[in-house]
């Protein structure tokens, strides 16, 4: 659990520097690297759940980190692709793409398929987790309720 929590304020720093990077100010930037928090938490808090389904560990950790990006971007009436593209930097399949290229350049033809079609997976999970919270959103907010914070 302590390394859990470990890794999971590691990300929130590395969301943090992301967003200054991407030159955030204030609230939105802190509420930004918490969203970065929070998905490395769900990643692996889902990864201890499901320890040999890594994509849905991805799909699950995308589908929370989204909720909160939408939640977020309602409150501080900004975009919602500020916190979006915060929240999903410590989930980036980099090494599964540096792995890829590394067996291609090895002339290792096995590996580097194997290894780039788990990188797409995870990718296409973590896709499939933004759209379909997203679509859910836009599909309330056309429904219009008066009386919701969150849909405004």
């Amino acid at each position: 659990m302590a390394a859990l929590l470990y890794e999971s304020v590691i990300s929130l720093f590395a969301s943090l520097c992301f967003g200054i990077l991407f030159q955030l100010r204030g609230r939105k930037l802190i509420f930004a690297a918490i969203g970065g928090m929070i998905s490395w938490f769900l990643y692996l808090g889902s990864s201890l759940l499901f320890p040999h389904h890594d994509i849905l560990s991805y799909f699950i950790s995308s589908v929370g980190f989204t909720l909160y990006s939408e939640c977020s971007a309602r409150m501080h009436h900004a975009p919602t692709s500020i916190f979006l593209t915060i929240s999903l930097i410590p989930l980036v399949p980099g090494n599964g793409i540096y792995q890829t290229m590394y067996y291609c350049v090895l002339s290792d033809t096995a590996k580097a398929l194997a290894e780039g079609v788990n990188t797409v997976a995870i990718s296409g999970a973590l896709a499939l987790g933004i759209v379909v919270v997203s679509s859910v959103f836009h599909a309330v907010r056309v429904i219009k309720p008066k009386h919701s914070f969150l849909l405004r």
